[in-house]
């Protein structure tokens, strides 16, 4: 396997994304919905810990288990965005930065996937 997962840009990007929605829903209308701010708060940590999770692993098939797991809470996370922007939880201009975000973390995610195939 190599290289330590805190090498790889795609989780450096991931844990960033963690740490900005963990931030950004620290304030504003999104902090007062507690169930909303939570569950961005977990499907984004979420990501991250499964790209560190699948390189630590031992085999190329067990890492692409974490890395699809981790696509799976990205997905989750856009959709809880999507929701939050919808009802007026997140200013347009933060939702469409963490939204590229997201694209960026997917195409990284994707790519090492298609790597570790």
């Amino acid at each position: 396997m190599g290289r330590g997962y805190k090498d790889l840009e795609v989780w450096k990007k991931a844990k960033d994304l963690a740490v900005k929605i963990y931030k950004q829903a620290g304030t504003g209308k999104i902090a007062k919905d507690y169930g909303l701010r939570e569950q961005l708060q977990r499907s984004s940590v979420s990501i991250a810990s499964n790209i560190a999770e699948g390189e630590g692993r031992e085999s190329s098939k067990e890492s692409i288990r974490f890395f699809y797991i981790s696509m799976g809470s990205l997905a989750e996370l856009e959709t809880q965005l999507q929701i939050a922007f919808e009802i007026g939880l997140l200013e347009e201009s933060v939702f469409k930065q963490i939204e590229k975000d997201c694209a960026s973390v997917g195409k990284m995610t994707r790519g090492l996937i298609n790597y570790r195939k």
